[in-house]
């Protein structure tokens, strides 16, 4: 597990290799430029889980920066097979990354190049315990980062700096505002609940649909959960019954301190509320249906 295999091609050529082999030219545009795009695939029981899902993103981040998808459906699950079976773990999370390609520096796309595909995978470490029973604690912060979060890009330096003062709190999260409105985390989505409803940032170029985001909502409507999708003031979100993060590692997790005070009221206060409880009981019952 120290070095597990991984799958590059560069200018078309591929081999699955070890990692501390793996080398990026570095005239590559995703080291010059950040100019790629990537997904993360969650993995239980050595089964990818909604992985058609993740695909499609994939396609829809590589259709808006204009690289051409190197594989089709196939190919891919072809390949992320591959590093399924190669690695120990059951359980884990499998890394691609696409670039525009080699080239000589310049800003504008060059012509001709062929996209840098990188994969890997790792063990699947998954919120402890503790975290699910008593929550975490985030703080929250203004949302700077460019216009397009809605493109999984790996151009990412908003997103690190805002996990790193996070890190710098000693909390878990930094949850983002924009305008007065709740956006997402540094790398999570965000929800709300006030009286029994579940709340949700509407999906535009401000936030990243999480592969999450669409299925808790699939949960929600197929338990018969209410949900509003609605812009969500800065106000709303201080004032809420739970608050909520989601994403492929964290899979649904509860925020019961936000910026030192406890999220929720009366004797609730502080601690994961009923909306998470059932929210988690249906992702957990739905990955054991997927296997």
């Amino acid at each position: 597990m120290n070095d597990p295999l991984v799958y590059l091609s560069i200018d078309g050529h591929a081999e699955m290799l070890s990692l501390s082999e793996a080398r990026i030219p570095v005239l590559d545009r995703g080291f010059i430029f950040g100019d790629g795009v990537y997904e993360v695939v969650p993995v239980y029981g050595r089964l990818p889980f909604r992985l058609d899902h993740h695909l499609k993103r994939l396609e829809r981040s590589l259709a808006a920066i204009r690289i051409e998808n190197p594989f089709d459906t196939t190919g891919w699950k072809h390949r992320i097979a591959q590093l399924i079976a190669s690695f120990p773990a059951d359980d884990q999370f499998v890394y691609m990354q696409i670039t525009r390609g080699v080239a000589k520096r310049g800003h504008a796309f060059p012509k001709d190049t062929v996209p840098t595909v990188f994969m890997m995978t790792s063990p699947l470490v998954l919120p402890t315990d503790e975290m699910r029973t008593q929550g975490v604690a985030v703080v929250s912060a203004q949302d700077n980062r460019w216009l397009r979060c809605d493109i999984k890009s790996t151009s990412l330096l908003g997103n690190v700096l805002m996990a790193q003062y996070a890190a710098e709190q000693g909390v878990t999260e930094t949850i983002l505002f924009r305008d007065g409105f709740l956006t997402e985390g540094s790398s999570t989505n965000v929800w709300v609940v006030k009286d029994g409803v579940l709340l949700a940032p509407p999906r535009d170029n401000r936030m990243l649909e999480g592969i999450r985001y669409a299925f808790l909502l699939e949960l929600a409507a197929a338990h018969g959960l209410k949900v509003e999708c609605r812009p969500i003031a800065e106000t709303e979100v201080r004032q809420a019954d739970e608050l909520l993060l989601s994403s492929a590692t964290k899979e649904v997790l509860p925020i019961t301190r936000l910026d030192g005070q406890l999220v929720g009221q009366g004797a609730g206060a502080g601690k994961p509320g009923p909306v998470y409880e059932k929210l988690y009981a249906w992702y957990q019952q739905a990955k054991r249906e997927a296997r």
